[in-house]
């Protein structure tokens, strides 16, 4: 067994884990002083960060700790391509106990920064201390590159309704490794996914008026964006992009699919609305005046996720 973090003490820690990080464009500054920095050519910066908790939102004998540092990288960098905007750096919090193995920590960091690598962005920094449990406290930066934000507030009666990436992976994933199926192909859908970075800026750049990452669940995601826009939603539920993983889960499972495409979170899929059609995303429904949303094709909804329910 390799050494513990109590053995190498924070410093030793820093300096393993930091010492062959990428870089990434717009990173003038990485690890090793007091701050990182950052450019922001067009004077604004995108900013969003998540916490993960041992035994909340991952369990180390059902994840690696790659892919813990993948998951979490994923969460926050999703949430920057939501805004339209594209990520540039990551800043991570990482608590543990003194007795976690220096190795698995190192790993934490590499799936960090190769997530972090899939979508241009580099980790820049952060900081470590000694907790009861692993805790990730990850920061996301992002560029606009000129462009305005795009908000849950903005989506108007007569948009059109998209989804970028596939729903109900992440969910089916979870329920597969809590009834001891390891096996099945959803599993690593919870483990990493897989969130449609680049569509981000794409659907801003074609004129999305509204957008969001499904990470509660997609009955609680579009809600924000109805309340934040004053608008409904009709929804057609058969045209939702499922992840394939779905249905040999709900097979070998029991268990009704629907439950995992419209209420599971951590898929990070985008919803977005625009004006009018584009190529290449299928409308899979409409916002209108009336208040609430309408799933056409189901009796009744799940409730998307709460942390605190």
């Amino acid at each position: 067994m390799g050494a513990s973090l109590g053995e190498v003490g924070e410093f030793g820690l820093v300096a393993r884990v930091t010492a062959d990080l990428p870089t990434a464009p717009g990173v003038l500054l990485g690890p090793g002083d007091d701050a990182a920095v950052v450019a922001a050519p067009d004077g604004r910066v995108v900013a969003t960060t998540d916490v993960l908790v041992e035994g909340r939102h991952f369990r180390l004998d059902w994840s690696s700790p790659y892919d813990v540092g993948r998951k979490a990288a994923a969460q926050n960098l999703a949430d920057v391509a939501a805004m339209g905007a594209r990520p540039t750096a990551l800043l991570v919090g990482f608590g543990a106990p003194a007795s976690f193995p220096v190795e698995s920590a190192g790993e934490i960091v590499r799936g960090l920064a190769d997530e972090a690598a899939s979508c241009g962005a580099a980790v820049v920094g952060g900081d470590v201390v000694r907790s009861d449990a692993v805790v990730l406290s990850v920061t996301a930066l992002g560029s606009l590159d000129g462009r305005a934000p795009v908000t849950r507030a903005g989506a108007r009666a007569g948009d059109v309704l998209v989804v970028a990436g596939l729903l109900g992976g992440a969910a089916a994933g979870l329920a597969a490794l809590r009834a001891g199926r390891p096996d099945l192909a959803a599993a690593a859908a919870h483990r990493v996914p897989s969130p449609p970075y680049a569509d981000g800026v794409a659907l801003a750049t074609a004129g999305a008026s509204a957008m969001i990452d499904v990470s509660d669940g997609l009955t609680g995601d579009l809600g924000h964006v109805a309340a934040a826009s004053g608008v409904g939603f009709v929804v057609d539920v058969a045209a939702l992009p499922r992840h394939p993983a779905v249905a040999e889960a709900a097979a070998a499972l029991g268990a009704d699919p629907l439950e995992w495409v419209l209420g599971g979170g951590d898929d990070h899929a985008l919803v977005a609305t625009l004006p009018s059609p584009v190529p290449g995303y299928a409308v899979v429904g409409r916002a209108v005046a009336e208040p609430g949303i309408a799933w056409e094709g189901v009796a009744g909804v799940p409730a998307a996720y709460d942390h605190f329910a």
